[in-house]
This record gives structure tokens, sequence and C-alpha cells, in this order.
């Protein structure tokens, strides 16, 4: 009687082909995510880069007035937004507003993922009455009406922009702080934690050294996401008159200056809302692209097509 020996594995042609591949979930959300980050990564810069060169473009003064150029259409007298109604260029006070609203937007989520990302890994880590007291604290900054909550430290403290910057870091810690928690409680039941306490590493130093950074990086996409939040929190504070006073420019007084002529002069509120609906929507699409983003890189998946073509064809 004779046996069939089938053949080695690697020999054997796939039953997989490049279009199951290419038409596979998990190949359409890394698509997906690709896509994401482009999008979000040109919208994003198409704001920033701009708003941090504005001091070495050819632009006039955002202060500077000409009451005989007021309210210019876009696209007038070598004025690319316009003028507002005091005859200042429109696109120079939307730059360098602009430096006013990221700066206090960029401090605020970095107070606040410091202040988060530190009460979260110890709710998380220690537990007991730690856990509890910070536990307690999210749940009642999370039951106060939010915009309503800055009103009022700023009308206490004054509309400066450190007093904004930390009122708005202290609204947004919560979200960071409940995210560390979790991921936290996730970690500190992994092999590699209790075999740090069998080498005889204590509580702090297995936290800073192998906790913290296992989880920095989803942290820090929830403070990339944070940036958006804290960039229209500000410019609705400016809106309402508790933002940045005078000579400051930013995008929510902007607004607020100009929505008395939106009937006539369109381009005073529209232009500068547009900018922000940029920036928010690049900031979104870049932090969903990179937390969606799988861990095989697209070279090892190009890889993977490359083996299964060439396989095909020596079949």
């Amino acid at each position: 009687m004779t046996t069939v020996i089938d053949p080695p594995a690697q020999e054997r042609p796939s039953a997989v082909t490049t279009r199951d591949i290419a038409r596979a979930g998990a190949t359409r959300r890394a698509r997906d995510s690709r896509v994401k980050i482009w999008v979000g990564t040109v919208c994003a810069l198409a704001v920033i880069m701009p708003v941090a060169l504005a001091q070495l473009l050819p632009l006039p003064s955002p202060d500077a007035t000409d009451l005989a150029q007021r309210r210019l259409p876009p696209l007038t007298d070598g004025h690319l937004f316009g003028t507002d109604q005091l005859g200042r260029d429109l696109l120079s006070r939307v730059l360098y507003g602009g430096q006013v609203s990221l700066t206090i937007g960029i401090l605020a989520v970095v107070v606040s993922g410091l202040i988060g990302l530190c009460f979260g890994a110890l709710a998380g880590y220690l537990g007991g009455w730690t856990d509890t007291v910070v536990s307690r604290l999210l749940e009642a900054q999370l039951s106060l009406p939010l915009l309503m909550m800055l009103l009022l430290v700023v009308a206490l403290f004054g509309p400066s922009i450190p007093v904004i910057t930390f009122v708005i870091a202290i609204a947004q810690w919560p979200e960071i702080a409940r995210l560390t928690r979790s991921l936290v409680l996730v970690e500190r039941e992994k092999p590699y934690v209790a075999a740090s306490r069998v080498l005889g590493l204590g509580r702090t130093a297995i936290l800073l050294r192998h906790v913290i950074p296992n989880i920095i990086k989803q942290a820090s996409l929830v403070v990339l996401l944070l940036l958006a939040q804290a960039v229209l929190l500000e410019s609705a504070l400016s809106y309402l008159g508790a933002g940045p006073q005078r000579p400051f420019a930013t995008w929510g007084r902007i607004i607020s200056d100009g929505q008395d002529y939106i009937t006539t002069s369109w381009w005073l509120v529209t232009l500068p809302g547009l900018v922000i609906v940029l920036l928010v929507i690049g900031v979104n699409l870049l932090g969903d692209g990179l937390r969606d983003r799988p861990a095989r890189s697209p070279g090892k998946r190009r890889g993977l097509l490359h083996r299964i073509s060439s396989r095909k064809e020596e079949v």
C-alpha cells in the first residue's frame, strides 16, 4: 500500500488571495486610518503653520486701523480675508489671535494631561482610599455644568491668560484621569508587574518605570483630542467676553466683534469660524487615525501581499 505524503506547508498554495486581504476588515480599518491621519495632518498644519509663522509673513499690524478701508470684502486691495469694522486686516487678526488661542489650548492640555495622568495612575495602581477619593472628585466635577463653572471661576479671579489656561486644564483633567485609571487597572494585573514585585521593586518604581510607559501612548492620544476641545472652550469664553482682554485678539473675540455685521459683512464671522472648524476637524481626524492605526506596519502588510502573490505565481 502506497502512502501519500502531503507537501510541506511552505510549498502549498495559499487559499488566501490578495483580493481577500484587500477586502478584509482589518485592511479597511488600516486604510481608513491612513486617510484620517493624512487628512487630519493637512487640515491641522494648514492652520497651525500660518499661525506659528505669522510674525514672519508680510502682514500688516493686526491693530492698525484705517476707517477709509473698513469692511472691505475678501481679496480686495491686498486683503486676503478683507478688513473688519475698523479697517484692520482680518487675516492678520486671525493669525495673531490664533497664537493666543493655540497657546492657551496647548498649555491647558499639557497641564490637564499631567494632572490627569498622575491622579489616574495613583488611583488605579494604589486603589483603596486613594481610588475612592479620586473617583469622588471625578464624579463631583463631571456633575457640574462645564461652561457655567468656567465662567464662575473667570469672574472670580479675572480673565487673564494664566487663569483661563488653568481653568480649562482643571475642566479637562477628569477625562484623562478616568482613562488612565482604567488602563492602570488592566496593567497592574499583568505578569510583568508581579515579576517586578518578586524582584524587589517598590510600588513607586513599578508605576514610574513599567506601568506608566506602557499606557502613555493611549493617554497621549486623548490629550491630543482634548486640544480641539480646549481651543473651543477658549473661543467660547472669549465670545462671551470672559476671555483674554484687549489688546489680545482671540478667535472668539473676533467673531463676537463681527457678529453685528453678519448680514452685510459675512466674512467677519464666517472666515474666523472656518479657521476654527478646520483646526478642530484636523485634530480630531488625526487623533482618530492614530487611535485606530493597527499595530502591524504597512511595510509588513505589503510584504505579506508580496509573499502571497509570489507563491501563487510559483504554483
